[in-house]
């Protein structure tokens, strides 16, 4: 008898099968519907004006989902302030960049934005807030972590021991500058120093340019290292020390909504599988992967 029409194989294709529909359903159930659906966009308050709520929460990847909900926000007539909700330690810069961006596009309709930083905010996380027009943190939240790093590992020794060895064919020196396969050169630790450089300017002039301070000031201040919220006031990267409830009821001061305000965010439908993609697979895509060399080399506005 073939080994696929034994009763065992049967059984275990038919469990496979069954545990796969399983999780299919249950993330059905957990989301509600299509994954990622921010279709109809209704506030579903009436016609009362509204506080937009965006979070930014993990380590920054992929800026897709948090530039639509920004721009839909930006869109709507009847969200008249931002709160930005962020923990998060970073991620890459060109994503970190991309949801700055939008937040800036966000204040130049003239609404207000306010930022709310919770357990971490650092690097790229603090990159998006200076962006705002206000800075709300927690005393013990950690926060600053100003500048870039870049992760280049070396496999070639343990590649050696394990007789293992690669032909590299290419059209100029640099090409393969940051390959696991070869020593880093002068020159190819030159040429990525000054691209650090040129991406850690951009992060002073962020800081500069949100806080109001000048670039030197800002350049002393961004050399790395991370701040508790209490001393980030001291510095002037934080304006007030208080709750998510106090930087939102700041962002309904400046939209002039009376009353406790109305917060509306924008929820994508990701399921079970969803969010297990996003906070494992996520990390291993994008960060993980550019530590071991599984990926491209990624610059990153990230702490650690």
């Amino acid at each position: 008898m073939k080994a696929w029409r034994t009763p065992g194989f049967l059984i275990s294709v038919c469990l496979f099968l069954a545990i796969a529909v399983g999780m299919f359903g249950i993330s059905r159930l957990l989301s509600g519907g299509d994954a990622d659906d921010t279709s109809g966009f209704s506030l579903g308050f009436g016609d009362k004006d509204v506080v937009g709520l965006v979070r930014i929460k993990g380590n920054i990847f992929d800026a897709k989902k948090t530039v639509d909900s920004l721009t839909k926000m930006r869109r709507s007539s009847r969200v008249k302030s931002l709160l930005l909700r962020i923990d998060s330690p970073g991620g890459a810069v060109a994503p970190t960049q991309e949801i700055y961006e939008e937040v800036q596009r966000f204040r130049k309709t003239g609404r207000k934005v306010v930022a709310s930083l919770g357990s971490v905010a650092a690097s790229g996380g603090y990159y998006i807030a200076s962006a705002a027009d206000k800075i709300f943190s927690y005393p013990g939240t950690v926060t600053g972590s100003i500048g870039v790093i870049v992760v280049l590992p070396n496999a070639e020794k343990m590649l050696g021991k394990l007789g293992l060895s690669f032909n590299v064919i290419k059209s100029a020196p640099h090409k393969d500058m940051g390959s696991p396969l070869r020593p880093m050169t002068d020159e190819d630790r030159k040429i990525f120093q000054n691209l650090i450089d040129d991406t850690y300017e951009q992060f002073v002039a962020a800081v500069s340019r949100g806080r109001n301070m000048s670039v030197d000031r800002a350049r002393k201040i961004a050399d790395g290292s991370v701040y508790s919220g209490e001393r980030a006031m001291k510095l002037g990267l934080v304006d007030s020390l208080g709750s998510q409830w106090d930087a939102a009821l700041e962002a309904a001061r400046f939209a002039k909504i009376e009353g406790e305000p109305r917060l509306f965010e924008i929820k994508s439908r990701e399921g079970f599988l969803g969010m297990f993609n996003k906070s494992v697979m996520g990390w291993l895509n994008g960060g993980a992967s550019s530590y071991f060399g599984g990926s491209p080399v990624m610059l990153q506005y990230m702490w650690r």
